[in-house]
């Protein structure tokens, strides 16, 4: 697989290389505009490669051979304009403009030229998400070696700081995590994996209440979910507490919906319809990676990270419709739909989080409905928050970290009736699927912690996580950006 690597210096960055892409605005290539780059013939190349690549919407890109070192030449032209709904850094232009057949190489640099230093962690973050880590392809595997240097449009180096390498790294490990096959990724390998990602962290304390053991703690939500799997549910709990004397009173929670793979249960998915449901815990792996990001960086606040972790298995103890499971809140639920069940697991998640860790603020992330796509697409996530500073906090991270969020409406006395039931308090899914889906599923969630005064926020990523059949680490960088600026 590929390896990046970060330099301070264009020239530490080029030495040795067999190619070179060089990505910026489009002004960047005008005569005199680019930056010394390379010895006088590759830069005349440069420049010409950037006059002939058009940028369009999301960025263009041309290459060439060029006889002299680096042997192989491209450039990502980006374009001037943008919406204010996009990343300043052009961070899906950066993604795109990353040529495909560079893994041929065995040593590459990506030179990214940058109208701000701020924009060097969206950008950094994109390329990585060029080259994902997992694959079970046959063959030898690419062995790139690709350096990452950013420079400002003078040529100044902009150094990359710790937090920006560790988010490019962990973002690539958890959209691993994504890609790895349900299989070989149930509820307890996962487990597994996460107290690996979490090794030598200091300050970090890990445990896990397993299998039966949820119905003591009260978790029927996740127990009911992933009790018939032949991996047993649970709750993966770790907490960072900062060094003595050195951190905030502040206590904020992050949790994911991690269902390893999800048939839909007993209201089995339909025929296509259940491929590539081993990204269903893409919110976990957000939550996973954003807390590793917090605390290998000293976070100044006290952080949890909560992971719901179950397979939505069919067996002879499933859970069935028109099962009623008194949840961790103490409110009943009546399943109508068992495909309806990451809400189940994440409302386990963050009663818990609310009423036994006492977060003063719950952060969940869930690749949750299938409507967020129809509602805000494959590159925004959608946000829902009982809070408006929250978020708009979130919004802004999203823009300064490319993974971009669009809030939905947060009304719970407009939504709360679509879960009506005659038996419980709510059922588990609406009866009306066109009235702002997302953003009702979003409500389940909060009507289990509605009581308890926190402050609350919910991002549905299942477009963003999972575009083209490949994970992304999507919300990795989001949330860690929300949470060190709270």
């Amino acid at each position: 697989m590929p390896t990046l690597s970060f330099a301070n210096s264009v020239r530490a960055a080029l030495k040795g290389c067999d190619a070179a892409v060089v990505v910026a605005a489009a002004s960047a290539f005008a005569e005199n505009a680019l930056p010394a780059l390379f010895d006088p013939p590759v830069q005349k190349l440069a420049v010409e490669l950037g006059a002939l690549a058009k940028p369009g919407l999301l960025g263009g890109c041309a290459s060439t051979l060029t006889g002299h070192d680096p042997g192989r030449l491209y450039v990502g032209v980006l374009p001037e304009t943008l919406s204010r709904y996009n990343a300043p850094s052009r961070a899906e232009g950066i993604r795109r403009v990353i040529p495909g057949d560079i893994g041929q190489y065995s040593k590459a640099a990506i030179i990214l030229i940058l109208d701000d230093a701020s924009h060097y962690l969206a950008a950094a973050n994109a390329v990585g998400r060029a080259f994902p880590e997992f694959t079970a392809k046959s063959g030898d595997p690419s062995s790139l070696k690709l350096t990452i240097v950013a420079i400002d449009r003078e040529g100044n180096a902009i150094k990359a700081t710790p937090r920006i390498k560790e988010t490019v790294a962990t973002t690539r490990a958890v959209a691993a995590l994504v890609d790895t096959p349900p299989t070989d990724l149930d509820p307890a390998s996962y487990a597994k994996e996460a107290r690996a990602l979490l090794s030598g962290v200091k300050g970090v304390r890990i445990k896990e209440i397993v299998g039966d053991a949820l119905v003591k703690q009260g978790l029927m939500g996740i127990h009911a979910v992933g009790r018939t799997a032949v991996s047993a549910p649970r709750l993966f709990i770790a907490t960072y507490t900062p060094a003595r004397g050195k951190g905030s009173d502040r206590h904020i929670a992050l949790v994911g919906k991690g269902v390893t793979y999800d048939t839909g249960g007993l209201n089995l998915k339909i025929q296509g319809h259940m491929s590539n449901m081993k990204c269903d815990m893409g919110g976990s792996a957000a939550v996973l990676g954003a807390f590793r990001v917090l605390a290998a960086n000293g976070c100044k606040h006290k952080v949890s990270v909560i992971l719901c972790l179950a397979e939505n298995a069919i067996g002879p103890k499933a859970y069935k419709p028109d099962d009623v499971l008194r949840m961790h809140s103490g409110k009943t639920v009546e399943i109508n739909n068992t495909d309806a069940e990451g809400r189940l697991c994440l409302a386990s998640g963050v009663s818990y989080a609310a009423r036994v860790l006492k977060a003063d603020t719950v952060i969940d992330a869930a690749t949750l409905t299938g409507a967020q796509m129809v509602a805000t697409g494959l590159l925004h996530g959608a946000l829902v928050s009982n809070d408006e500073d929250l978020e708009g906090r979130f919004v802004a991270a999203g823009k300064a970290s490319g993974d971009l969020v669009h809030p939905l409406p947060f009304a719970p006395e407009l939504y709360k009736s679509e879960f009506e039931s005659a038996v419980a308090d709510m059922c588990n899914s609406v009866r009306n699927r066109m009235n702002a889906q997302t953003a009702c599923a979003a409500q389940f969630v909060y009507w289990h912690i509605e009581d308890t005064g926190v402050k609350w926020a919910h991002i549905d990523l299942a477009g963003p996580a999972f575009p083209k059949n490949r994970g992304t680490g999507f919300g990795v960088a989001l949330i860690a950006e929300t949470v060190n600026d709270l």
